[in-house]
């Protein structure tokens, strides 16, 4: 049944569950184990990066010392912010407020873009000094001989974390699509919040990554 502001139909229980409530329950129930499986590995890495840093502090800091932290700086300011987006998104959600809904998916869109179109600068900066991972490392200057791993660390954690950014952004243009089939309202508002949820490992995952790689050196 269609609702007289939106035009929209009310989302109907799916046949397996025996109420709204059960449907909600169980679909964030298995997103938080999915987020449980995500902290385990991220933590892996971090303690990885934290050993290296406890054996090789001065490879560590010399790494850190040619990252731009700057432009970290404001890859912070674009995830923070657009996990307030989506966290207003989640709100007008739970208000049945579709306009707003669709507006603050937007600019969590649009901000996750920076995001990205800035690590892109980043990495292009990297690929052109040479300062890449492995047997791809050929840049100069470098006193101390493990260096390179600093390097290795810097790719494989950002770069896990810039495609969950991706996939964060593929889950918002998923919902902002599942707004123009269901209204959302108090009773139903779960799209939202399991892409709101996701985006806060994002947000979560950066605020340390950022600290580690770029200021701690």
């Amino acid at each position: 049944m269609a609702t007289a502001s939106t035009g929209l139909p009310e989302h109907h229980v799916a046949h397996h569950f025996d109420s709204a409530e059960q449907e909600f329950d169980s679909v964030k129930t298995g997103m938080w184990l999915f987020i449980a499986s995500e902290i385990m590995m991220f933590g892996a890495l971090f303690v990885g990066a934290l050993l290296f840093h406890t054996l090789h502090p001065a490879a560590f800091s010399e790494g850190s010392s040619h990252l731009n932290w700057h432009l970290g700086a404001i890859n912070t300011f674009f995830l923070l912010t657009s996990g307030l987006t989506m966290g207003l998104a989640v709100i007008a959600a739970q208000h049945g407020e579709q306009g707003k809904v669709r507006m603050n998916l937007v600019l969590s869109i649009i901000l996750a873009s920076g995001f990205l179109v800035v690590k892109t600068i980043e990495y292009s900066a990297k690929f052109e000094h040479g300062t890449l991972p492995g047997r791809l490392w050929h840049a100069h200057g470098f006193t101390d001989p493990f260096s390179h791993i600093f390097f290795g660390l810097y790719f494989v954690m950002t770069g896990l974390h810039a495609t969950h950014v991706l996939i964060g952004m593929g889950m918002m243009i998923w919902a902002l699509y599942r707004s123009t089939q269901v209204k959302f309202t108090r009773g139903y508002f779960t799209p939202i919040e399991m892409v709101a949820i996701y985006w806060a490992l994002v947000d979560l995952v950066w605020v340390f990554l950022f600290p580690l790689l770029y200021l701690i050196g």
